[in-house]
């Protein structure tokens, strides 16, 4: 029961809003409604194999190049963060330097992909995955392997993929406020390391945390605040003021790094102890928990291995 405790919650659910639905305790457009979106698996199409430039090949511009590098940076500083603590989830030693360029590698790879597959979104690691981690207690590859197996079956059997579109929101709202919670409770774990009891601390924490909320919905209020006279410009620091993550990061950063304070007052000491992002040893017959299950020795013959350490 616990290994399906999500899945058994999202089918009960969703079983609860058939039945109000049926006797129309919802009114009609209720977003609880099973039936609002149920037309989208008639209209769907039953296979669809999707190609490279299917939406029309991919525009390239100054304004758009900069502008996604201000996400692209934001999500590569919440994959790196992620990294961690999925490791600490799953009682994994922390991941090394190699694993996390390798990772964003990949990422990176798959954003090129996506672009070219017209998804209209990029890669990076999903953050409610982290978080059904800590709510399931499941942290196998395997599970993650027939999980990507499903995936490209609903891209490719459309009428697969619509049964996922239909459910109620409510029921895709609560599993948000669930992972999230759960991502926001252990990013709040890594406070541990600090001294709580430091006014200093306390100022850094609080005022990168609320600013980096304010700001974003200040700027949504006033889409046309920042003015440089410079469009291209402008945009850019509009989505990087616009990402309450890399805001937060940086002013975070900013203060920890020039208001004086101790190593073991700013938790540097306990972090890098408990953080240890060194190599795992990989000669021999000895095997790192990062390694792919077959073919690490050939990868790391590679030219490119010399340039690049992620083997």
């Amino acid at each position: 029961m616990l290994l399906f405790q999500v899945l058994l919650t999202i089918t009960i659910m969703w079983i609860l809003c058939a039945l109000f639905t049926m006797y129309d305790y919802f009114p009609i457009g209720h977003p609880a409604r099973t039936d609002v979106k149920i037309r989208i698996i008639g209209d769907s199409s039953w296979f669809r194999v999707p190609y490279p430039g299917q939406w029309g090949w991919p525009t390239v511009s100054v304004a758009g190049v900069i502008g996604m590098l201000a996400g692209v940076l934001a999500c590569t500083v919440e994959s790196i963060s992620y990294y961690p603590t999925t490791a600490k989830m799953c009682g994994a030693p922390p991941p090394p330097i190699h694993a996390i360029n390798r990772g964003i590698g990949f990422e990176g790879l798959g954003t090129v992909f996506a672009g070219l597959m017209g998804s209209g979104n990029g890669t990076n690691t999903f953050g409610e995955n982290v978080g059904a981690i800590g709510v399931t207690k499941i942290g196998s590859r395997r599970v993650i392997q027939y999980a990507s197996a499903l995936m490209l079956i609903q891209g490719v059997v459309n009428k697969f993929g619509a049964v996922f579109i239909i459910i109620p929101e409510p029921i895709v709202g609560g599993m948000f406020c669930i992972m999230f919670g759960m991502i926001s409770a252990f990013g709040l774990s890594a406070l541990q390391y600090v001294q709580l009891n430091s006014s200093r601390n306390l100022y850094i924490i609080g005022f990168s945390m609320f600013f980096s909320l304010v700001l974003p919905k200040w700027l949504i209020a006033h889409p046309n605040a920042i003015q440089t006279g410079n469009e291209i410009l402008d945009s850019v620091l509009t989505v990087i003021c616009s990402t309450s993550i890399l805001v937060g990061g940086l002013i975070g950063c900013f203060l920890d790094n020039t208001i004086p304070g101790t190593p073991e007052e700013r938790g540097l000491i306990a972090w890098a102890n408990e953080m240890n992002l060194t190599s795992e040893p990989t000669t021999g017959e000895e095997t790192s928990t990062y390694d792919f299950p077959v073919g690490m020795k050939a990868l790391r013959k590679l030219v490119l291995n010399n340039y690049f350490d992620t083997f």
